[in-house]
């Protein structure tokens, strides 16, 4: 176990670019360079950026510059010298840091602490064809999570990053079974302590990491309100809070699905949605979480 590590999460457009390249591969190159503990590039289907300029699949005129997300976790040292190198890149993008502690290797008993209203978000790392007894492991890993009582898990397809350091990129041509997916789930720090060694013996390379979370709503009922943080942190570097919505497809409000109307409402109100407030008004069967420490925003430029 690794406990000092943070996770780097840079928000952007697909078509946004950097010294005449693409930012994706600009991005993903580096962390391949780096050789990157780990590292995750996933497509988004809609959402806007700084300028509220609403992107969607569903329309052929707003399906241009869909939103990408690119997360890469490692050791301290390792996150902040990547930082510095993308801080001389001339980008568009908001770029996050959050704690995370990391497991890899043999994991063992972890005993996590827990206070009222804080959960853990647990999030494995599997390559798309990895294999647990003949089954995808990401369903393996889901099935288990499930089975042992799991708030909800959310399976994240990637298409490009790196898997214990090594560059792995999906193509139209090939198994791509080692390019990287993302298994997100929030739980109770007990039953996500009591799991962890059970996951360690289920993948043959387990490569995990652990979040402290607040859990504010849950199907529909207010469990408590987002932590009230400090405008900075220690280094006087600003602090804001991720708000994550785990939801279904089929979920709805007002008549429409949930993620859909989250999109549409984020734009008026982003001053109150950069606080966490913005989606308190909604009815749909969802889990809301939000980062308990904060995270720091280190780069806020972006062009959707």
């Amino acid at each position: 176990m690794n406990e000092d590590c943070l996770k780097l999460t840079a928000y952007f457009g697909e078509r946004g670019r950097a010294e005449d390249r693409f930012l994706a591969d600009v991005m993903l190159d580096l962390f391949g360079e780096r050789e990157i503990a780990t590292s995750v590039l996933m497509r988004g289907i809609e959402g806007f950026g700084f300028k509220h300029h609403l992107r969607t699949d569903r329309l052929l005129t707003l399906s241009e510059d869909l939103p990408l997300v690119a997360v890469a976790v490692d050791e301290r040292h390792r996150v902040e010298s990547l930082l510095a190198d993308l801080m001389t890149v001339d980008h568009h993008a908001l770029l996050t840091l959050e704690r995370a502690r990391m497991l890899r290797g043999e994991i063992g008993p972890v005993t996590l602490p827990q206070e009222l209203h804080e959960a853990t978000k647990l999030t494995v790392y599997v390559g798309r064809q990895e294999r647990v007894y003949r089954a995808p492991a990401f369903a393996a890993v889901c099935d288990l999570l499930h089975r042992r009582g799991i708030a909800g898990a959310t399976v994240l397809l990637g298409v490009d990053g790196t898997a214990h350091g090594v560059r792995q990129r999906a193509r139209f041509i090939g198994r791509n079974a080692d390019v990287p997916m993302m298994i997100i789930a929030v739980g109770d720090g007990e039953r996500i302590g009591r799991v962890l060694p059970e996951l360690g013996g289920l993948l043959r390379r387990p490569l995990v990491t652990l979040e402290r979370v607040r859990v504010c709503k849950r199907n529909g009922e207010l469990v408590a309100p987002p932590q009230q943080l400090p405008g900075t942190d220690e280094r006087g570097r600003p602090l804001w809070q991720k708000l994550m919505v785990f939801t279904s497809e089929r979920a709805m409000h007002d008549g429409q699905p949930v993620h859909q109307a989250l999109a549409g409402c984020g734009r008026p109100v982003a001053a109150e949605q950069r606080r966490c407030g913005a989606s308190g008004a909604f009815k749909g069967r969802a889990l809301r979480t939000v980062t308990a420490s904060g995270s720091w925003a280190v780069g806020c430029r972006s062009s959707q």
